[in-house]
């Protein structure tokens, strides 16, 4: 076999060890259940074979399915669906069911099989060792993690999870395994009763193939006669309630908008009441239904399938080669800048910290020292590594330190005359060879670069706050940045983990262009007179995880004030005065209201109990609406202001893949995940329907909600923006 090496003891033990060959992690392809199938038939034929344990020689247990894989295989079937849809249907469940009839055949093949655990099993891998008779995780590695994330890309557990998880720990405790994708250590799982020991890794094969010995009549509590769910029947006292009380629970949390939720407790409710190889024919069908939905299948391509390619490079230019980053100065020690020391020293890189005073400096090396702290007292973290990230970062105003380093990331406030004067200090010092990225959040890289001596070697690097929990990193190409200062922007940010986009120079850039478009609606409703309340929680109904004035708050009203001015300034008399000048203005320079940095802005914040400040209604020009419009006329307004400005960057050239547009949606400011991003959002309406609704906010709000003339184009040929600009994800 290919993916499985198989060793027989003297006691008549089979050691199957899970390897795949040019893999990381072992992950469960067409030719990895193929081989289970053939080790299965193996272990139940061959006398000489006692038992079974299965475990991996590599850091981790298994990773789950190979989404890639389905996904192309599912596709292919998708293309026979116009031909003969029931036929197509068929196919499809066969393929999806092919997995759990698999390991249906592994727990009983008449043998005990017992998985022992070493790092991660998540998804169809947990699934795997939950189809052996008895689990065993190493209880010294800190990496092991057991769960199901499937539901974070649409899906459901598919290879038996929500049928043999509620009946090892019982209904409500399976929930939010099932419907969270909580990840869950090995004592843990002890505690649950889905593992039944935690030892350490060098004991988990003896401790394993000790049971199997033990056990020679092992078999499955639902393969044993009068077996009973732990805590209830889902029809009992007992096991009622949760279904009584979770689909409320589901839709409060995800407004409905996940498909992959509803299917879950459906299955889980009606696999619950029968035997367990017809509970396991419902969970693929109601997989299969997930599957044939446009939101898992944008899902699975933005949060699975781009995110993989664009995280390890995929935007680099084809002239470059990766390369190392092993040391960065940072300029400007305030909340961003810190945040770039932090991470950049989390992934072992050497850090300068320079600010205008060793206080200030000082000061943003704490929040490393503080967030690590608290690392260390969860147990996420030793104190010897924390000692040694700390080390890493070295406080300072002396630029001579910078004479080393690969790389700048300016992170000064928004200002280009100061950001010049930097500019100009760093690059007295630093090699020629080293790359000089400004964290800017609106001024254009082009105008920055004038003060740069080697334009060609100035990029922008664009993080999001606060910068050690946001995903996305924005790579700007000035008009002279070189394919060379790109790839090293994209080494840096691959090494932190980040998940970098490529866009051209314009004032936002991509994601702040869009995302103001998103926080100037809110502007807008609010000064039309729609209610505060009603702004937010349609924003939140729409899949938005904080409302529009909640997002101004978080990223600071002052700042926003401070981009104001400074467009204004650029701008000249070619400077447009919106809705929200006077809101914005008003909130600064009248009440001091900054946001929650300051405890007041649109909300007024008691800790973390905050509430809309009772004064939003003065800012109604003509008072607030009587007839208040609908939630489902705020959603289309806040996703559609959105997607728009996404679509006119593409046809500005600004961003050239849809990957990375939707990417950036997403991760950059919280474009609601489940529609895939904001390009996938318009395709998946379909983009003559979409200009349609367009036209009719249009007319009734503003030219905010004008499409970009290559929508109308495209809707009259019926193309889709994949179809046009996805060359690079087919």
């Amino acid at each position: 076999m290919k993916h499985f090496k198989l060793d027989i003891d003297k006691d008549g033990v089979a050691l199957i060890t899970f390897d795949s060959p040019e893999r990381s992690m072992n992950v469960l392809s067409q030719d990895v259940i193929t081989e289970i199938q053939e080790w299965v038939t193996k272990i139940s034929e061959d006398e000489t074979v006692k038992g079974a344990v299965i475990t991996s020689s590599k850091a981790a247990f298994c990773a789950g399915a190979n989404l890639e894989e389905l996904g192309g295989q599912f596709g292919a079937v998708f293309g026979e669906m116009q031909k003969d849809e029931q036929a197509a249907k068929r196919k499809l469940f066969d393929m999806v069911f092919r997995l759990n009839a698999v390991f249906r055949a592994l727990e009983t093949c008449g043998k005990p099989v017992a998985a022992a655990i070493n790092g991660l099993a998540l998804g169809g891998g947990f699934e795997l060792a939950l189809a052996c008779h008895a689990r065993f995780a190493a209880n010294d590695d800190p990496k092991l993690r057991l769960g199901f994330p499937e539901v974070m890309v649409g899906l459901l557990p598919g290879a038996g999870g929500t049928q043999r998880v509620p009946r090892m720990i019982g209904l409500m405790n399976a929930a939010p395994l099932l419907l969270q994708a909580k990840n869950i250590k090995a004592e843990e799982a002890v505690g649950m009763g889905l593992v039944n020991a935690a030892v350490p890794g060098d004991e988990l094969i003896d401790a394993a193939k000790a049971w199997v010995l033990e056990n020679p009549k092992a078999k499955q509590p639902w393969d044993a006669d009068r077996f009973k769910f732990p805590g209830g029947n889902p029809w009992s006292p007992q096991g009622f309630p949760m279904f009584a009380g979770a689909p409320a629970m589901v839709r409060k949390e995800s407004y409905g908008n996940y498909p992959a939720m509803p299917n879950i407790l459906r299955a889980v409710y009606e696999g619950s009441q029968v035997p367990m190889d017809a509970a396991l024919r419902i969970e693929s069908r109601y997989f299969c239904e997930l599957i044939l939905n446009p939101k898992t299948q944008n899902m699975i391509r933005s949060l699975f399938i781009s995110k993989q390619a664009i995280d390890k490079g995929g935007a680099r230019p084809a002239s470059q080669k990766p390369g190392a980053i092993n040391k960065v100065g940072v300029i400007g020690a305030g909340f961003m800048g810190a945040g770039v020391a932090y991470v950049s020293a989390m992934a072992g890189i050497e850090v300068v910290l320079i600010d205008r005073d060793q206080e200030s400096a000082d000061k943003g090396k704490a929040l490393s020292e503080t967030e690590q702290a608290k690392r260390v007292k969860r147990g996420k973290q030793t104190q010897e590594k924390m000692d040694a990230i700390l080390a890493r970062i070295t406080p300072t105003t002396d630029y001579s330190l910078l004479s080393d380093v690969d790389l700048i990331v300016e992170a000064v406030f928004e200002n280009s005359e100061l950001k010049a004067s930097i500019t100009k200090m760093a690059e007295d010092v630093i090699p020629k060879t080293a790359v000089f990225g400004s964290n800017t959040s609106t001024i254009p890289i082009t105008d920055l670069a004038q003060a740069s001596s080697r334009p060609e070697n100035f990029i922008g690097i664009h993080f999001f706050s606060p910068v050690h929990k946001m995903a996305l990193v924005e790579i700007i190409k000035g008009k002279e940045t070189s394919e060379y200062a790109i790839s090293r922007a994209l080494d840096f940010a691959t090494r932190i983990k980040k998940t970098p986009i490529v866009v051209e120079d314009t004032r936002g850039f991509y994601a702040n262009r869009c995302v103001m478009r998103y926080i100037n609606e809110g502007y807008n409703m609010l000064s039309e007179g729609v209610k505060p309340a009603l702004i937010e929680q349609g924003t939140r109904m729409a899949g938005m995880p904080v409302g529009p004035l909640s997002l101004q708050d978080e990223v600071a009203i002052d700042l926003g004030y401070k981009i104001l001015q400074q467009t204004k300034s650029d701008l000249g008399n070619q400077y447009e005065a919106g809705k929200m000048d006077p809101i914005i203005t008003a909130m600064i320079e009248k009440y001091d209201r900054k946001g929650r940095k300051n405890g007041k802005g649109f909300y007024d914040y008691n800790g973390r109990e905050k509430s809309l400040w009772p004064e939003l209604g003065q800012f109604a020009v003509d008072g607030v609406l009587e007839d208040q419009p609908s939630a489902a006329e705020v959603k289309d307004r806040i996703l559609y202001a959105q997607a728009i400005e996404a679509a006119r960057t593409m046809a500005e050239g600004i961003i050239a893949d849809p990957r990375e547009a939707d990417l950036g949606s997403i991760f950059g400011w919280g474009f609601a995940p489940y529609t895939g991003g904001a390009i996938s959002f318009i395709d998946m309406t379909g983009i003559a329907a979409f200009v349609k609704r367009a036209d009719e906010l249009r007319d009734t709000y503003g030219d905010q909600f004008e499409v970009p003339a290559l929508l109308r184009d495209m809707a009259k040929s019926n193309e889709t923006l994949y179809g046009r600009f996805g060359k690079k994800a087919a």
